[in-house]
C-alpha cells in the first residue's frame, strides 16, 4: 500500500478519553498515520459533544480513514454514523457497552446516560464495514446484547473470550489481536 492510499487510524476513546495504558493508546503508538479524538474540555458526558468532536477531528483527516473505537466510543461512532456522510473505510468497534441496562457502579446512571443524549442506542446499518470485537464477561454488555447490536449494524462479530471490558483494569494493556482485526479494515 503508498503512502497516499494507506488510511489515516482515527482512535475513538471511550468516556475515560485517553488513558496511558489503554491498548488503543499502546497500539496508536505502534502505528504510523494515526490520530485519536481529542479528550472534551467541557460537555464530557454529552453524546452530542462527542459526536461534534468525532466529526472535527474526521474533518482534518484527507482520505480514508478506519475508525478504532473501544467502549462509549463505540457508541459515539454508531450515534456519528446517524447524522454525517462521510467514506469511512471500516471501523473496529471493541467492546460496546449497553447503556439501555444499567452499568456497574463508578460508570454513569442510566438516567444521566438518557439526559446526556446516549439513549436510544443507535440498531440500523452502519454505512461502511465493520467487526465488533465482543467479551463474553464484559460488566457494560452481555455477550446476548452485543451479538444483537452486531447484527443491526451489520458488524462481523468477533468472540475474544472472557477478556472482561477489554481496559487496563480487566488486565488490557496490550491487545495484540487488535492489530490483527485493523488489518483486516485496512
Amino acid at each position: 500500500m503508498t503512502a497516499t492510499s494507506s488510511p489515516t487510524i482515527l482512535f475513538v476513546p471511550g468516556l475515560r478519553d485517553h488513558v496511558e495504558d489503554h491498548w488503543q493508546t499502546l497500539l496508536a503508538a505502534k502505528l504510523r498515520n494515526t490520530r485519536t479524538v481529542p479528550p472534551l474540555e467541557h460537555d464530557k458526558l454529552s453524546c452530542a459533544a462527542r459526536v461534534e468532536a468525532l466529526d472535527d477531528a474526521l474533518a482534518g483527516i484527507t482520505g480514508p480513514v478506519v475508525l478504532v473505537s473501544h467502549s462509549a466510543g463505540v457508541m459515539i461512532t454508531v450515534h456519528w454514523a446517524q447524522k454525517h456522510q462521510r467514506e469511512i473505510k471500516g471501523a473496529l468497534l471493541a467492546a460496546p457497552p449497553d447503556f439501555e441496562a444499567p452499568l456497574p457502579a463508578g460508570y454513569p446512571t442510566m438516567e444521566a446516560l438518557r439526559d446526556n443524549g446516549w439513549m436510544p442506542i443507535p440498531m440500523s446499518r452502519l454505512p461502511f464495514p465493520s467487526i465488533v470485537a465482543a467479551s463474553t464477561n464484559d460488566p457494560l454488555a452481555r455477550i446476548e446484547r452485543v451479538r444483537a447490536m452486531a447484527e443491526s449494524w451489520g458488524s462481523r462479530l468477533i468472540d475474544v473470550g472472557a477478556v472482561g471490558h477489554l481496559n487496563p483494569a480487566s488486565g488490557f494493556g496490550e491487545w495484540p489481536r487488535a492489530a490483527e482485526l485493523l488489518e483486516e479494515l485496512r
